[in-house]
């Protein structure tokens, strides 16, 4: 089972990979959050992982300044289903500075030569302590976060969505960046109080 989109009761359009919850279009902050953290710091051209319902992407062609975001999304019905208005946000794909590519993010970062980009946005599950593909646990690890860090420009950032804090994260993070910065953005989530928390680290650690 893949991805799916629905309409729930209460009007609100609901993602789900596997039949497990991944986000909706009633609390949208952190995915915003998710790009802010790298428009802040300067970034122009951006690759983003996980297309979700689009809200990060939104938000960084929002800004004036960007000139390329680089889509990675691992559902290629996601993609068929913006584009054809299933799930609002055609508009985005159209962009011209918007490249999608139906891909795993790991293989399209890793594609990339090194100081390539001013950004990378990783949005592609729940966060490492609550995966909806065990596979993408790699995307939290040392070799993964060492390989955004060398595809990054000295002064790039790698942002992280996470549904949850993770000291580990923090520390794979500080290890491969010379600064990390954690944000909690608390949410109402289906009745519920929640947090939502979103790593952003800075500065690339050269060898």
């Amino acid at each position: 089972m893949g991805a799916q989109v629905r309409r729930r009761d209460d009007g609100a359009l609901e993602l789900r990979v596997g039949g497990v919850f991944v986000m909706d279009d009633v609390e949208t902050g952190s995915e915003r959050l998710l790009a802010r953290a790298v428009l802040d710091a300067g970034a122009r051209d951006v690759l983003v992982g996980g297309l979700g319902l689009g809200f990060t992407l939104a938000e960084l062609l929002a800004d004036p300044d960007l000139t390329r975001v680089t889509v990675v999304e691992l559902e290629p019905d996601l993609v068929a289903w913006m584009r054809d208005g299933t799930v609002p946000g055609a508009e985005l794909l159209a962009d011209p500075r918007c490249v999608v590519e139906v891909d795993d993010v790991r293989r399209a970062v890793t594609s990339r030569p090194a100081r390539d980009l001013d950004a990378i946005c990783l949005d592609v599950d729940n966060g490492p302590d609550f995966l909806v593909h065990e596979t993408n646990a790699a995307v939290y690890g040392t070799d993964f976060v060492t390989t955004c860090a060398d595809r990054l420009r000295d002064d790039g950032v790698l942002a992280v969505w996470s549904m949850g804090d993770s000291p580990p994260l923090r520390s794979t993070l500080s290890a491969a960046f010379a600064d990390v910065a954690v944000t909690e953005h608390p949410v109402r989530l289906q009745g519920r109080q929640e947090s939502y928390w979103v790593f952003a680290a800075r500065g690339p650690r050269r060898a």
